[in-house]
């Protein structure tokens, strides 16, 4: 257990920060399975859509340092691909 307030404060923070990264992974792990759902079936509309919200969820996560930024410039790519695959 933390003795100093410093430490009993760091503590809280770092609660509160993965929290709040949890649920950012979690958004674009969601995000990620519905794209790749959107591209089996060949739905270009639905997934142009999602494709907008998940690259700026991968971009607020670069920002943040949730991910290393060539992490997340991999995903974007394979993404971009996979959706410039689609015909229709």
């Amino acid at each position: 257990m933390a003795n100093s307030l410093q430490a009993k404060k760091r503590i809280r923070q770092n609660e509160t920060s993965r929290i709040r990264n949890k649920s950012a992974k979690s958004e674009i792990r969601t995000l990620t399975k519905k794209f790749n759902a959107l591209i089996e079936s060949q739905d270009k509309a639905g997934a142009e859509s999602v494709f907008r919200d998940l690259t700026s969820s991968l971009d607020k996560a670069e920002k943040n340092h949730l991910f290393h930024r060539n992490n997340i410039a991999r995903q974007k790519s394979a993404i971009s691909k996979s959706l410039a695959g689609i015909q229709g």
